[in-house]
């Protein structure tokens, strides 16, 4: 009643999914001309669906890679060396979803524009990694409120969505309200897209609980099946029941915006449809791609968006190719991203050693002149201070 293996391919393979349809999805939308968005046509329309999916699917997957892999070990509480090397993702995706944002252009002429403090989806999964931690640490000692603090969040992130997503938070300063609101200009907020990643969280501590059965993988496919088809086509009739029944205005305000959870559904298809292949989504490069995420996004970024001079395929480009051209292009695109960024892993330690060798050389070349302005800005402020001195003492006469 054992099955064979424990490893979950299947995960790293949705994983890859969902940044390759990331990467096509950003680069229509950036660069497909607008006469050609046309809603009624069905290839237009399944493509804007399918975009819908991917960020659902990558906020989910991330959230139970992650979980996973943090209850894994029989180690608990601070002890666990999940937990420290999860701060450090956490914040190393909040720092790298900045640093992606800042503008070395700006920085010249003394001014951060803007868009560096918009928050985006890195920002969001980094915070969603620390969150998760918090709910594990807090759950030491009462493991049930591990799996339901994870679900209950879900739940009530994206019922009370109707209410929260109005709300401006002009009382935060821009940079913290921009995790809350895209009044400002966030791509992504902090609610409620932590909902998907708690839920493939619980999802993880279920998979966790039951990976030795032998039907594991049946009952999963059929209860995601199940419970996908139930969100999709059945949610929004249960919170019109429930408007109707109790008269509060919450339940049918998520009836006329129920995206949340019918994008959640879809996850659940996805789910299944994964699961159901599995046996086929072993092969290494799939498999590369899918644990190569962070670098491929980076890489994507850097190419399409133009990050640290602005100058990118969107900046040159911007919503002016035909249908034709943007699929050709999409494809190269994807090609040229995963390529980069698996050239890169691949070589990760020989390049961060050069990279290493020759920031060591530039500053052993430019360390005399550190010190020749260093001593040139200390004598000029020691004049500076002298004459103000001088002017205080006259002031005062």
């Amino acid at each position: 009643m054992i099955s064979k293996t424990n490893r979950l391919y299947f995960v790293d393979a949705m994983r890859a999914w969902a940044i390759l349809m990331m990467l096509q999805g950003h680069f229509v939308d950036g660069l497909l001309d607008n006469a050609f968005r046309d809603t009624t046509n069905v290839g237009f329309t399944i493509w804007s669906y399918f975009r819908g999916v991917t960020a659902p699917v990558f906020f989910t997957v991330s959230g139970f890679i992650f979980t996973y892999l943090l209850v894994k070990g029989d180690t608990r509480g601070f002890e666990n060396p999940r937990v420290a090397k999860g701060i450090k993702r956490g914040l190393q995706l909040i720092f790298i979803g900045y640093l992606l944002r800042l503008n070395f252009w700006g920085l010249l002429v003394g001014e951060i524009y803007d868009s560096f403090y918009f928050v985006d989806v890195l920002h969001c999964i980094g915070f969603s990694i620390l969150g998760i931690i918090g709910l594990y640490l807090l759950s030491t000692k009462k493991k049930l409120f591990f799996p339901i603090s994870l679900i209950s969040i879900t739940i009530i992130l994206f019922i009370f969505e109707p209410n929260y997503i109005k709300w401006s938070h002009a009382y935060l300063p821009e940079v913290l309200a921009n995790y809350f609101t895209k009044a400002n200009g966030s791509v992504f907020t902090i609610f409620p897209w932590f909902g998907y990643a708690t839920c493939g969280a619980f999802l993880s501590l279920m998979f966790s609980k039951f990976k030795d059965y032998k039907f594991l993988y049946t009952i999963a496919i059929s209860v995601a099946i199940l419970l996908g088809l139930s969100l999709i086509f059945g949610s929004s009739e249960l919170f019109l029941t429930l408007a109707e029944t109790t008269k509060v205005q919450l339940f049918a305000d998520v009836f006329f915006s129920n995206y949340l959870f019918i994008r959640l559904g879809d996850v659940f298809l996805v789910f299944a449809f994964f699961m159901l292949i599995r046996k086929i989504l072993t092969h290494p490069t799939l498999l590369k791609i899918g644990q190569s995420t962070l670098s491929i996004y980076v890489v994507h970024y850097i190419i399409l968006y133009g990050s640290f001079i602005g100058l990118g395929l969107y900046y040159f480009l911007n919503h002016t190719l035909s249908p034709n051209a943007v699929i050709i292009g999409a494809i190269a695109f994807m090609v040229a991203c995963t390529s980069i960024a698996l050239y890169y892993e691949n070589h990760k330690v020989v390049i961060k050693a050069n990279l290493r060798t020759k920031g060591l050389q530039i500053t052993d070349t430019f360390e005399p002149w550190f010190v020749f302005a260093t001593k040139l800005f200390r004598s000029y402020f020691i004049k500076l201070r002298i004459a103000v001195l001088k002017l205080f003492r006259l002031v005062k006469d």
